[in-house]
């Protein structure tokens, strides 16, 4: 089939790139609308019982919450001086009709503790709570978005912080963030491949499958936009993911083609020859990474469904590229895929592919060396690395979920400001409600009794500073209960869990207990509930794919096992950096003290379907010279030897689009691209250089291990294809019983 697949290609080369022209130039036309089209939150579960709450108390009873909170200062300036109070004046007699009410220390009607609450306490500031128009938080957050330039106060200073002005503020510089990290990683991606292959027309080969990735991408997304909510995070997460597997691909695809090129081979014989091996390769590599994504699927967390979605349409279109994009590229330049070549021969030749193959043939070369060196000492590898392995680990069990709030902002952003100067300076600035919803309940005297006689028992729950009856209408009502700390505070989640032990009012048919730090709650719960799940998908799955890749029960085993133990080592890394801190001061940030769940689950999700990826590239070359000569040990040296430079510099220019996604200043982009960095170099180094050929020796022959029924079923069905070995037998070894290899 890919046989087929390149040797079409090859003939209708020039077609295949004239409709790639015409797809790129309508994906920058239309596919870059997609930012216009994508949400900011989706962090929440939609059926949990803080979602529920929230919906009720909207629809039975209409939304009047703070959505913004204004807060303007002056540092020469009293509350009381005059032009202090003109400017707060002015600012609430100029706001829009998409601002549907405000609160200012002004207003008739306030007493003075309500007065008193809104200035700060060294009188030069004050803030003016705000409720924006709209019946959905969609509609809300659109009209902000549309007027918070207008909620000004001449010369006073302005810090906009509350809900939905930190959820704007997070997803645009998520979006900016992420358009910077692409920017700063192509170029110092162009430079990593002319050193890698040593010219420039090579090194340009996977870069355009790069630059075309992220069209595609933008394209499929916006596409996604019109079936589901997507969320921006989506976007930039996908994105940067599908410009490195691009690349990544590009790369194992010319440096193949590179290879049966310095073989002699012509370029009609090359291309269909590179795609039957690095392409088929590259194709079970795309497969195992989309496994991975859809095990976000599981999850009911639109943020979460949305890059699972997503990061699925982007895998695919990476894959297509790689396959029938690039080969036409390879079949037009051909034999000039060497030219303009920086280094010398002897340089380029030795900085990836055709040196390592003969080196391999020969059974020499540094990666073979390394390899033998690992072999005759197994036990000791496989003790050694495991232990640090497990050491970084053991992190995870100090583990403090916590939630994404205007603390993954960085220092000096705007809503973060705001809302620490509301902790700081005013008396009650710190306070946050649970918002509670009644329903049931009939109209009357009684009824009013028994919300009152409901609230005065929640007041005496430990940690609550007030409770009461915010409205009661139509068999509804709103209980607001304060409470003074953080949503992920130990003290805040008990008390949630408290109110919501404590009966509700005689005659009502559901209590829920809402407001952030309870759907901080929910989410962790769902999560938990959602992990088993998508971990029995994702390893099942993978592991039948490796099977029908290999022909083999252990490989597969041995492979999710070792995935799972270097994807343990750098979650690991991430709590020892992130929520302990120990990064901050290298990587520009203050630590949280908690991790969200939400991104912990994304880094191992996704790196576990890149350590599949390179597991699959190296083991597919170990099977093809396993089939050739039935030497294990031997087999192994060559599989490295042949694929130990070209991981390495895969996982180098990943690194580089990670390490990218890692520079932001945002806290959430920045714990998912330095995870993700640290997953992809300890698998490629650890993993895939050591503990792999450790592994492999220690196991002998019952890697290949396949009992008679399933041999005879992986024969029928095994993902194989039926051309010839790329070398004989050596003389006196026995063939196995199996196909051509896969790669």
């Amino acid at each position: 089939m890919f046989s087929a697949l390149g040797r079409f290609t090859y003939r209708g080369r020039v077609w295949v790139l004239a409709a790639t022209l015409v797809f790129a130039v309508a994906s920058g036309v239309w596919g870059t609308g997609v930012f216009g089209a994508v949400g900011d939150g989706g962090f929440e579960d939609p059926a949990a019982e803080s979602t529920r709450a929230a919906e009720v108390i909207e629809e039975r009873l209409g939304h009047d919450g703070v959505d913004v909170v204004a807060v303007f200062r002056s540092d020469e300036l009293r509350y009381d001086n005059l032009t202090f109070v003109k400017q707060i004046q002015g600012m609430r007699d100029r706001l829009p009709d998409e601002v549907a009410s405000a609160t200012t220390y002004l207003d008739d009607g306030l007493t003075d503790m309500e007065r008193g609450i809104l200035l700060s306490e060294d009188g030069h500031a004050t803030y003016v709570p705000l409720t924006i128009e709209g019946d959905t938080k969609a509609e809300r957050m659109e009209n902000f978005s549309g007027v918070r330039d207008e909620i000004t106060a001449g010369p006073l200073e302005r810090s906009l912080g509350g809900p939905l002005a930190i959820e704007k503020e997070i997803s645009e510089r998520a979006e900016s963030d992420a358009v910077r990290a692409e920017l700063i990683s192509l170029p110092l991606l162009l430079v990593l491949l002319v050193v890698i292959f040593g010219g420039v027309v090579a090194a340009l080969m996977p870069l355009a499958v790069g630059g075309l990735a992220i069209l595609g991408s933008l394209t499929l997304l916006r596409a996604l936009t019109y079936v589901t909510d997507v969320s921006v995070f989506a976007v930039n997460v996908a994105t940067l993911l599908g410009l490195g597997l691009a690349i990544d691909y590009g790369l194992f695809i010319v440096s193949r083609f590179r290879e049966e090129v310095a073989r002699g081979a012509a370029v009609a014989d090359a291309v269909p020859r590179t795609l039957a091996t690095a392409g088929r390769t590259v194709a079970f590599s795309g497969v195992t990474v989309m496994i991975a994504f859809a095990g976000l699927l599981f999850f009911p967390q639109p943020i979460l469904r949305s890059i699972g979605l997503g990061g699925i349409a982007v895998v695919l279109f990476d894959v297509l590229a790689a396959l029938v994009v690039l080969p036409a590229l390879l079949a037009v330049v051909g034999r000039r895929i060497d030219a303009l070549r920086v280094f010398s021969r002897v340089h380029r030749r030795r900085a990836l592919g055709v040196t390592a193959a003969v080196a391999a043939r020969a059974g020499g070369g540094a990666w073979s060396r390394l390899a033998h060196s690992v072999m005759r000492r197994p036990v000791l590898y496989v003790v050694a690395v495991g232990g640090v392995l497990v050491a970084f680990a053991s992190a995870l069990f100090s583990t403090h979920v916590g939630s994404t709030d205007q603390r993954y902002l960085p220092a000096g952003a705007e809503s973060r400001a705001a809302m620490e100067a509301l902790a700081d300076d005013f008396p009650a600035g710190a306070v946050s409600t649970a918002d509670i919803a009644v329903t049931g309940l009939d109209s009357g005297a009684a009824a009013e009794r028994e919300l009152d006689g409901y609230a005065d028992r929640l007041k005496a729950v430990d940690g609550v500073l007030d409770a009461s009856v915010e409205r009661f209408s139509g068999g509804a009502a709103h209980v607001a209960v304060a409470y003074r700390g953080e949503a992920d505070d130990p003290d805040t989640q008990r008390m949630i869990r408290e109110l919501r032990a404590e009966p509700g009012p005689e005659g009502a048919d559901e209590v829920l207990v809402g407001g952030v730090a309870a759907m901080q709650i929910d989410n962790v719960a769902a999560i938990v509930a959602a992990v088993p799940w998508t971990l029995a998908f994702v390893i099942t799955v993978t592991a039948v794919l490796l099977f029908l890749a290999f022909g083999s029960l252990v490989l597969p085993v041995k492979a999710v096992l070792m995935g799972f133990l270097s994807l343990g080592a750098s979650l690991g890394v991430v709590i020892w950096g992130f929520q302990e801190g120990h990064l901050a001061s290298v990587l520009g940030f203050d630590a949280v003290g908690t991790i969200d769940p939400t991104y912990m689950v994304l880094i191992l999700v996704v790196a576990f379907g890149l350590a599949m990826d390179y597991e699959l590239f190296l083991l597919s070359r170990v099977r093809e010279e396993y089939l050739a000569t039935g030497d294990n040990r031997h087999s192994v040296a060559v599989g490295l030897q042949r694929t130990g430079s070209i991981i390495t510099s895969a996982a180098l220019l990943l690194v580089v689009v990670l390490g990218a996604m890692g520079s932001s200043a945002l806290l959430s982009l920045k714990i998912i691209g330095v995870g993700l960095t640290v997953a992809v170099v300890v698998d490629a180094t650890l993993v895939r250089a050591l503990l792999v050929p450790a592994t492999m020796r220690l196991l002998g022959g019952a890697n290949w291990w396949l009992p008679g029924p399933l041999r005879r079923l992986h024969d029928r069905i095994g993902i194989t294809e039926g051309e010839e070995p790329e070398e004989e037998p050596r003389a006196g070894a026995e063939r196995p019983r199996e196909r051509a290899p896969i790669a």
